[in-house]
């Protein structure tokens, strides 16, 4: 399974429950997700286990990805799942896992992205997804400071 996945970890300066409302906030989680440079623009929320978050996220050079998030396990403030795809059933979606773990000095924050192939994980490192995943990260560590000024 490691050959189909990508992991990020950062150390957020901030308490599990600030992290975690990046995560569930409907009003917050637009403005931090995506990599530097990217801007998501929400279709849908509904931030919660059973519920979806229908978006497109916008490149720096205006490309638009369409995105859908389909929450499978919300257990408040350490973990959530969810199935990530572009929204058209098409393929097989990726398997994401963020796990919020306190650690001295903050929130460890976990993210691990398990695609259907390891074509598919070979594929996004090829575009550089695990340098952009940590461009997202920073943002959302600037968000959470900015929770808790």
């Amino acid at each position: 399974m490691k050959d189909r996945q990508i992991v990020l970890t950062r150390l957020i300066a901030a308490p599990a429950e600030v992290v975690w409302r990046c995560w569930t906030d409907p009003a917050i989680l637009p403005k931090w997700f995506g990599p530097e440079g990217h801007h998501c623009v929400t279709k849908a929320i509904d931030l919660r286990e059973g519920g979806e978050w229908s978006f497109d996220m916008i490149g720096p050079d205006g490309t638009v990805w369409a995105n859908r998030h389909r929450y499978t396990l919300w257990r408040a403030p350490e973990r959530i799942e969810f199935l990530m795809d572009d929204g058209d059933d098409a393929d097989e979606p990726m398997q994401v896992v963020v796990a919020l773990t306190p650690e001295a000095g903050g929130t460890r924050i976990t993210q691990t992205m398990t695609f259907p192939t390891a074509a598919m994980r070979d594929g996004a490192l090829a575009y550089g997804a695990d340098r952009l995943g940590q461009t997202t990260m920073a943002k959302l560590e600037a968000e959470a400071l900015k929770l808790q000024a």
